[in-house]
């Protein structure tokens, strides 16, 4: 297993902070730019002292209020017209947020949010909205769209503050052409993320072959009990765990690295190293 350099010392050692975020695997209109401010504003909040979860969540609200991407303010029409948002977060100390099927909510994230600390770690549909509406988050409507052709279905950002805690924070507006109640990978633990102290990677592509592949939890764990270096795993899972012709993508950000990104196929990515 790899082993953290300061429990190897014994001591505490400052960590540099990063980010990386992605703007979803597929083709879709150009985003990079889009991406690039996300991960400005985490690395704002990260030079300031924030944390990395204030970091991870902003951004991810940053590509949720901006259309272009199918998240949030962006989310795709189901086939019955309706928009249903998921959101997760975890961290690197033990702790996961997450919802599914969220209407009315532009930022699905920040709910996702509020759930790490308490006794539940996830909510779903109406009793999501619920509780939401109880702890006063932005209730508005989400307008939706269709979508601008095979694009990209998922945005996600992890960051790592200055005391070495690593945030994931992913966001989706599913899938069109899709059934309404259809769960994707973003909100399953293992699936669209996995974190701990020793690494982080977030996924994003075919929701039902990043789930099946429990993509992210296998990769996590190829790199932290191998000597495969992050981008090797992220190589590994798209070439071993996914079909030929099914677009998946991975970010990853371990304990002292630098965010790195890798698909199969268009997938905008940024990353940033204090």
């Amino acid at each position: 297993m790899r082993p953290i350099l300061g429990e190897l010392m014994g001591v505490e050692m400052m960590t540099a902070p990063a980010v990386v975020a992605h703007g979803g695997a597929g083709p879709g209109p150009d985003r990079q730019l889009n991406v690039e401010m996300a991960v400005k504003v985490a690395a704002e909040i990260l030079q300031s002292g924030g944390s990395a979860i204030d970091a991870a969540v902003e951004a991810c609200v940053v590509l949720e209020d901006d259309p272009v991407f199918n998240a949030g303010t962006g989310g795709v029409f189901r086939n019955d017209g309706s928009v249903s948002l998921d959101a997760s977060i975890q961290t690197s100390d033990g702790r996961i947020g997450f919802v599914i099927g969220m209407e009315e909510t532009p930022n699905p994230i920040r709910v996702a949010r509020n759930l790490l600390d308490e006794e539940i770690n996830g909510l779903a549909g109406l009793g999501a909205r619920i509780w939401a509406d109880q702890r006063g988050h932005t209730k508005a409507p989400v307008e939706g769209r269709p979508p601008h052709g095979g694009e990209g279905d998922t945005v996600g950002v992890i960051a790592r503050d200055s005391s070495g805690l690593l945030a994931c924070a992913t966001s989706t507006g599913g899938t069109s052409h899709r059934p309404a109640g259809r769960v994707g990978d973003v909100p399953l633990p293992g699936s669209g993320f996995w974190a701990d102290e020793r690494a982080s990677v977030a996924a994003t592509g075919v929701g039902e072959a990043i789930t099946t592949a429990l993509l992210s939890y296998r990769v996590h764990d190829r790199f932290t009990n191998s000597p495969s270096e992050l981008l090797t795993s992220m190589k590994w899972g798209i070439s071993e765990l996914i079909d030929s012709g099914v677009s998946v993508g991975l970010i990853g950000l371990d304990s002292e690295g630098e965010g790195i990104g890798y698909s199969n196929t268009d997938m905008p990515w940024a990353a940033w190293l204090g």
